[in-house]
């Protein structure tokens, strides 16, 4: 089981999740970030730290944004990994804190 990055960090990318990350499994995209499903180990960690209520559970990923699940998949072997924090993007969708 994974955690699923989904559309609220995009053109936001907060990365209060990734420093508590025990496992480092958050990847960075140009406009957002994503999860390695085969590197977290569901401890939730991560879920509580982003502002912007981005992060599920797989099986608790709402059906607008299903699509997000292979996303993740797809897209985080391709992405630098991150694990330290960076300043947002704080585009139009983003609403939070920093």
């Amino acid at each position: 089981m994974a955690h699923i990055v989904c559309e609220p960090c995009f053109d936001c990318k907060y990365t209060d999740c990734v420093v508590v990350c025990p496992v480092d499994c958050f990847y960075e995209g140009a406009q957002m970030l994503f999860i390695h499903p085969d590197e977290c180990i569901d401890c939730e960690a991560c879920v509580p730290e982003c502002p912007v209520e981005a992060i599920f559970h797989e099986d608790n990923v709402p059906d607008e944004w299903k699509e997000f699940t292979p996303l993740n998949a797809e897209e985080s072997p391709k992405c630098p990994v991150i694990t330290e924090k960076k300043t947002a993007l704080e585009g139009e969708s983003c609403s939070g804190k920093s």
